[in-house]
Order: structure tokens, then C-alpha cells, then sequence
């Protein structure tokens, strides 16, 4: 019988939330990858090296094949080029950096040193979003209306660079939601965009953001970073074959009201598997439309001041 490779040696770079929560559960859930190293400037993990950096992780652990790069997106590039050019495999936290063309030149070095860099977009696969897709290419789609509005004290608390410049504000989980939507809806773009930025804050609270799809059907997303008890993140889709709903941030999928794909949610296991397969058929997976989408929302948006958030 064939041996099994060796395991993909990784290195988890910022030791925050988000990796404590998805990133290290993950990790320990698949033999595809060893953890042997951390880096970050504040937090460790147990049982492995901890670095202050990912330069000094570099220069002391030789032997690491990949890094995922858990950082806030405006530290993101440096980090993601050192790697790089010590020709390390890179994953990418969403969103995968705070401009597109530092993504873009993450790409070219990617390329030139015969790695793999990954763009992760984790609520790409949510269970009912391919089922949800492929609805969509066999209908027509002729307006669509996302709603996505989370509390962010429960899932940002005490987070303050979300607020400064590069910090995306609501767009951090609206690109969530973008990133389902440039998956299942044919190609659009944006043709107005309201950005409700708090009076004490740089980075927007709410926002409602207008497209059209390449064929002219209308989408409205409604963006809201205030909304206590239960949250929406909901894709509306009117389309010749009837109306779909995909619920729950991607895991529940519902035709005319009938329920046809409900699964419990494995985003990131997932989002390592693929990594995974990336960096055995030595590839890279890079899209930068969610990315962009943001980009243009703040080019084209309307800024208004709102109160204060405390």
C-alpha cells in the first residue's frame, strides 16, 4: 500500500481569537498538518515554540513547510512576504490583506518562488453554499437582497483595530458575505454605497450597498454591526425557478420555503483540507473579487456620521 505523505509542517502566526476559536481546533482535527511553531505579539500557544515574530520564527525553525497568517489584515504583508520569500506555503486569514494590490503582489512572489498562497474565504464553505450555487446556475436570477447583521461586542469585544483605517468596520464580516455572493451570483458590481461611520470611529458601523448583476438584476445588501439577540446573515434571491433563502451565514439552504440542505457547520476543517490539497498539487487559490467588492463600496460610498460607539 502507498505510504501517506508526511504531515504539512505549519507555523500559526497572530494567537488571537480567531485562531484560538477556528484555526488551532482545525488544525489539531487533521493529520495533514503537524503544528510546530507559533508567533505573536501577544498570546502563545502550549506544547510548541513561541516567537515575538514571524522573522525571528524564521530564522530559528528551518524546518516549517507553511504558515497561517491569523493577524489583523494591516499587518498582514509584511508577514506574508517573509514567508514567501523563505519559499514557506501561506494561508491567509479573510480578508486575505488590507489593499488589492498588496494581495497582488503577494501573488507575483508566490509565483516566482514556487509556493502556495491561499486567500482563505471560510463562509465560501458553509455547507449549503455549493447546494445554493448550483440553484442559481440553473435558474435566473432577477433581484437579491443580503442581510447581515451581527452584534460586534459578542464577536469582536474589546477589538480596536477593526475601527482604525484598514480595519474594514462592518465590512469585516460583510466581506462574509461578499465572499458567498461573488461564488453563487453571475458577476455584478457596485453602483451606489452608504457608509455609516460613528462620529469617534474610522471604520464604518453600517452600510447599505447597491449592484447590478452583468444582465442588470438589482442586489441591496444591508450591512448593520449593531443588531443584539439572534443575527442575520441571509442571502434573498428572486429567480425564475422561485425564491431561495440561504440562511445562517451559508449552512441552511431553502427553496419556496422548503428546506433542502441543513448540515452543521465545518467551515474551517474545510478551509484546511483545502489548503491542504494546494500544497500537495503545489497551486495556489487567490481570489480577490470580495476583496474588491470592499474597495469599491468605500471609492463609491457616501460617508455619514453617526453617534459615537462606546
Amino acid at each position: 500500500m502507498p505510504q501517506s505523505p508526511e504531515p504539512i509542517r505549519i507555523a500559526v502566526v497572530g494567537v488571537g481569537k480567531i485562531a484560538r476559536d477556528q484555526h488551532l481546533p482545525a488544525l489539531a482535527s487533521n493529520d495533514d498538518f503537524r503544528l510546530i511553531a507559533a508567533a505573536s505579539r501577544h498570546g502563545t500557544v502550549e506544547g510548541v515554540p513561541n516567537f515575538g515574530t514571524i522573522e525571528a520564527l524564521l530564522a530559528d525553525i528551518g524546518e516549517i513547510d507553511a504558515v497561517s497568517l491569523c493577524m489583523p489584515p494591516k499587518f498582514r504583508f509584511d508577514a506574508a512576504r517573509a514567508a514567501l520569500e523563505a519559499g514557506k506555503h501561506v494561508f491567509m486569514e479573510k480578508p486575505p490583506g488590507a489593499t488589492v494590490s498588496e494581495v497582488e503582489e503577494l501573488k507575483r512572489i508566490a509565483e516566482r518562488q514556487g509556493v502556495t498562497l491561499f486567500a482563505s474565504w471560510h463562509s465560501r464553505y458553509a455547507p449549503a453554499v455549493e447546494a445554493a450555487r448550483a440553484f442559481l446556475q440553473a435558474s435566473t436570477l432577477t433581484s437579491a437582497q443580503i442581510i447581515w447583521k451581527e452584534d460586534v461586542r459578542r464577536w469582536h469585544p474589546d477589538q480596536d483595530w477593526i475601527w482604525q483605517p484598514g480595519g474594514f468596520g462592518v465590512f469585516d464580516p460583510g466581506i462574509n458575505a461578499l465572499s458567498i455572493m461573488t461564488h453563487i451570483f453571475p458577476a455584478m458590481f457596485i453602483t451606489d454605497a452608504s457608509l455609516d461611520f460613528p462620529a469617534n470611529r474610522d471604520a464604518p458601523v453600517a452600510a447599505k450597498v447597491l449592484f447590478r448583476t452583468s444582465s442588470g438584476a438589482p442586489v441591496v445588501m444591508d450591512l448593520d454591526w449593531l443588531q443584539t439577540g439572534p443575527q442575520s446573515w441571509d442571502i434573498h434571491a428572486e429567480t425564475d425557478r422561485g425564491t431561495m433563502l440561504l440562511s445562517g451565514g451559508g449552512a441552511k439552504l431553502a427553496i419556496d420555503g422548503v428546506v433542502v440542505h441543513d448540515e452543521p457547520e465545518t467551515e474551517y476543517p474545510m478551509l484546511y483540507k483545502r489548503f491542504s490539497d494546494l500544497v500537495r498539487s503545489h497551486t495556489s487559490d487567490v481570489d480577490l473579487a470580495p476583496l474588491q467588492h470592499v474597495a469599491d463600496a468605500f471609492m463609491l460610498g457616501k460617508r455619514n456620521v453617526v453617534d459615537e460607539f462606546r
